[in-house]
């Protein structure tokens, strides 16, 4: 088992900074991706960035490219760093973990396929 845990949302006017913070305990966590997901009312949890655990290889969404970096420490924890913020990324976000097999595998950018989610920090960022 995974137990996930996101810290780091709050209110921020646009064109600013947050930083999110998943921190993980359980499993070990060599085999896999650890993502973030963005989720408004009533729509699926929407890509955002991912990290391959094995080797720290990232993956972002198109819309946050150059301005969101995700990354990962030595222990079990996982952040994302989001600048530039725009009101358009208002929503709660959630940080998942997919097991990868083989462990190079490219992680998957569907919701469906990550197995442990965390129960998500809200960010609103005002106008």
């Amino acid at each position: 088992q995974v137990q996930l845990v996101e810290s780091g949302g709050g209110l921020v006017q646009a064109g600013g900074s947050l930083r999110l913070s998943c921190a993980a305990s359980g499993r070990t966590f060599s085999t896999y991706v650890m993502g973030w997901f963005r989720q408004a009312p009533g729509k699926e949890r929407e890509f955002v960035a991912a990290i391959r655990w094995r080797d720290g290889t990232t993956y972002y969404a198109d819309s946050v490219k150059g301005r969101f970096t995700i990354s990962r420490d030595g222990v079990k924890n996982t952040y994302l760093q989001m600048n530039s913020l725009k009101p358009a990324a208002t929503d709660v976000y959630y940080c998942g973990a997919q097991s990868l097999s083989p462990p190079w595998a490219t992680p998957s950018v569907t919701s469906h396929e990550y197995d442990y989610w965390g129960q998500g920090t809200r960010v609103t960022v005002s106008s």
